[in-house]
């Protein structure tokens, strides 16, 4: 018998971001922080596990094809274990179920989008790994409990094993028994809300998110000040999104945007993650809302240049040509949610200054993809294994 179980993830991109942690172990972060969940339709990572006695003794992971090494006591390594430790609990008290927990696992995974290029591949990457064991073992775990391991292996993965608008809680306990996700609003709650992920480059950043925010926490004085206000700002951007407050919810997601931008710069030495690309983003975002005479979208950016620009639907065709006619993309935009119809037709508001923004030449941005609040995890068909017969990674046309 063949035991595999196939989950999806998706990508999640904070609003609140997550940066710094007080225990680089265990992944304990120094404050709370709140995304919102991206359809897998767009953006997912896929993870098949498969458990099998025939197999020779080790774990084995391929990660878009690539073997990569599963070092022991590391971040994949420990949730694999974690969950194993809950298995093997089960084992215990029904000594009827196959002993999973002693089988040597196989596992392979695929990113539907850059890695490492600051588009949170490693959230949905843990999260989708996180799900699929998790529905091999057969565990009786929830989401929130779930996420207690996701976060060991990345922080944010654990805002992943949910979809809609989802909160990590930072905790009080020094164990981090505490320290978990919860859904704020599922994805149905706003359903008006939407995305244009603007790919500025999808290179490896120069400095991985793990190393920056070890910097930050320990050579910023900024980074300190920004702590106090988090708790406030989390109350104030629940509440927007409970009410479907636009306005505020915008206002708060640039301002920890722009704070946390201003945390790594901060740093010493200081960290760059956005370009002149991304700040002629910002500046055409503001000059949108300057115009409209109340946020009509909202940019954010994480540890990368690439923008994330939430907005609501009416207002999305004004943003996707604003952006077409500033950044000239590379590529085409795939109209999976056919809005290119509108995107012709939209005006810009009356009072819009477009001297005030700088137009780039094509390809400074690379890409645009547009896209919805999604769900969280899902569990796929035997058939849509990414395993072959002999436990190693299919050949993906």
């Amino acid at each position: 018998m063949v035991y595999e179980a196939t989950v999806s993830a998706p990508v999640n991109i904070a609003c609140i971001k997550y940066w710094g942690k007080r225990d680089t172990k265990l992944i304990i972060p120094t404050n709370s922080s709140l995304s919102i969940t991206l359809s897998q339709d767009h953006l997912r990572s896929t993870t098949t596990c498969r458990a099998d006695p025939r197999f020779e003794r080790g774990d084995r992971l391929w990660l878009n094809g690539k073997e990569e090494v599963i070092k022991e006591n590391g971040r994949t390594w420990v949730c694999i274990e974690e969950l194993r430790r809950w298995r093997r609990a089960m084992e215990e008290k029904d000594k009827k179920l196959p002993e999973l927990s002693e089988m040597p696992l196989r596992i392979a995974s695929y990113n539907n989008f850059p890695t490492a290029a600051g588009l949170a591949s490693s959230a949905s990457g843990l999260a989708a790994l996180v799900s699929s064991l998790s529905t091999l073992f057969s565990l009786p775990q929830t989401p929130s409990q779930l996420s207690l391991i996701a976060r060991q292996g990345s922080g944010s993965a654990c805002r992943s094993l949910f979809g809609g608008f989802v909160a990590w809680r930072e905790g009080l306990a020094s164990d981090g028994s505490d320290s978990m996700a919860q859904q704020v609003a599922p994805e149905t709650h706003w359903p008006e809300m939407q995305a244009l992920i603007c790919v500025v480059s999808d290179q490896k950043k120069a400095t991985s998110s793990t190393a920056g925010m070890q910097a930050t926490v320990e050579t910023s004085a900024l980074f300190r000040q920004r702590l106090q206000v988090v708790p406030s700002r989390m109350d104030a951007i629940e509440s927007a999104i409970k009410q479907k407050d636009f306005e505020s919810f915008a206002k708060i997601t640039m301002a920890d945007s722009n704070t946390f931008h201003a945390c790594c710069l901060d740093t010493t030495p200081p960290i760059f993650y956005m370009n002149d690309v991304s700040r002629s983003i910002i500046q055409l975002i503001e000059q949108l809302n300057k115009a409209n005479g109340k946020p009509l979208a909202a940019y954010t950016f994480d540890a990368g240049p690439n923008a994330v620009i939430y907005t609501l639907d009416k207002y999305m065709p004004v943003v996707i040509k604003a952006v077409q006619r500033f950044f000239p993309p590379a590529q085409d935009l795939e109209d999976r949610l056919n809005v290119m119809p509108a995107v012709e037709k939209a005006g810009f508001p009356m009072m819009f200054d477009e001297s005030k923004v700088v137009k780039w030449e094509k390809g400074a941005v690379k890409g645009l993809i547009h896209t919805t609040v999604g769900d969280g995890p899902r569990v796929m068909a035997r058939e849509e294994g990414l395993l072959n017969e002999v436990g190693e990674p299919k050949v993906l046309a």
